[in-house]
């Protein structure tokens, strides 16, 4: 049943992804053909002998020892002759089958069967998994771990990974080294330095900005080589929230500002030419939440690799109730496999943040001791 929602203003956090996502452009791989057969010749897929079948039990005299990576030539099996052979290595000329190192008996210089081989018996076949300009993997396909091997293995390498940079620059006059009363210190500038380094970009972490639009103006039209920046409070409603308006100033496209997800409500994001802004509130747990949700999105996209999901499961261990109308992330301890809640005191609530080791997404009017829900993990 659709819940009622006092904020038909809010985009749903999955349609905020899947703008940011469908905004940024990715690197372009192309296809992957087999250069060769693979593999390249008949290979032992197992360490023992490699002799002939139609021997059956006949005990073998070796010839020598063949190695991964050695000629085969330097061999040729007879009737009553075998080569020891390790796994990985070609067969020599006249062999059908490898007989296991199990299966083998050493006596009077001789091998001797405990089985009758079969021809193809542990033996790679050439070209049994592709053959010369097979199609291996189509065009403009996410990279991986085992994409970039397989280019590796048809002899085309990709470069080494680049590091996207991301920028890290609070707001707020209210931000000092040595705060009075009324005054507090930069905690969103280290905290999204480690997130972003920890997510594998490389980081810069920038001076906090002054709630003042000329400076942010500047900042913005002077990205340096920042691919991401990452800014926290100055999007909301407040006067000294000036992040939008000078956004828009610069003719920055805005992807979204203002999801339904608490905590987080006021999360924007644009690009201004090449530079993705994510503007991320102010409040650490707010900041973090959605740096968390939305940075590991950006990165996949612009390196090339496929969408990420954050998303586990696991039952909860306490009840928690939600009045609110916008989906909640509520602190927890998991332990045990369980998600135990905790007391938090806000979005404000750095201390809970810290003692936190994961995010339950919690639906109103809440949920119930044991229900199965979906979390974040805390990096």
């Amino acid at each position: 049943m659709a819940m009622s929602c006092d904020h038909p203003d809010l985009l749903p956090l999955d349609e905020a992804l899947a703008r940011l996502w469908a905004a940024l452009p990715a690197p372009f791989f192309p296809e992957v053909r087999a250069d060769r057969d693979d593999p390249a010749a008949d290979l032992a897929a197992m360490d023992g002998v490699a002799l002939r079948s139609e021997d059956g039990r006949t005990p073998r005299r070796l010839l020598g020892t063949l190695y991964a990576g050695d000629d085969p030539a330097a061999f040729i099996i007879t009737p009553g002759t075998a080569v020891r052979i390790m796994t990985g290595a070609a067969l020599p000329a006249g062999a059908d089958a490898i007989l296991p190192v199990e299966q083998l008996r050493e006596a009077d210089g001789l091998i001797h069967p405990q089985a009758a081989p079969e021809a193809g018996d542990h033996v790679r076949r050439r070209g049994s998994q592709a053959h010369a300009g097979d199609l291996l993997l189509p065009a403009d396909q996410p990279m991986n771990v085992a994409r970039t091997a397989l280019r590796a293995w048809v002899g085309r390498p990709l470069p080494p990974p680049a590091r996207i940079r991301v920028a890290v620059a609070s707001t707020g006059d209210e931000l000092v080294a040595d705060p009075l009363s009324h005054q507090i210190r930069d905690s969103n500038g280290p905290m999204l330095v480690a997130l972003a380094h920890t997510l594998g970009a490389e980081v810069e972490r920038r001076p906090a900005l002054p709630d003042d639009p000329a400076a942010l103006a500047a900042a913005l039209r002077n990205p340096g080589d920042a691919r991401i920046l990452l800014t926290s409070g100055g999007v909301s409603m407040g006067e000294h929230d000036h992040l939008p308006a000078v956004l828009m100033d610069l003719g920055a496209t805005i992807l979204f500002h203002k999801i339904r997800l608490k905590p987080g409500k006021p999360m924007l994001a644009a690009q201004l030419g090449d530079l993705l802004v994510l503007g991320l509130p102010g409040n650490p747990v707010s900041a973090y939440v959605n740096a968390l949700l939305f940075l590991p999105v950006a990165l996949a996209k612009l390196e090339g690799r496929a969408l990420p999901d954050p998303w586990r499961r696991a039952p909860l261990a306490a009840s928690v109730r939600h009045k609110g109308d916008r989906p909640l992330l509520h602190p927890c301890r998991l332990e045990d496999g369980q998600l135990h809640p905790l007391p938090g005191k806000g979005s404000a609530d750095l201390v809970t943040l810290a003692r936190a080791d994961a995010f339950a997404w919690i639906e109103a009017p809440g949920q119930q001791t044991g229900d199965q829900v979906r979390y974040l993990t805390v990096m």
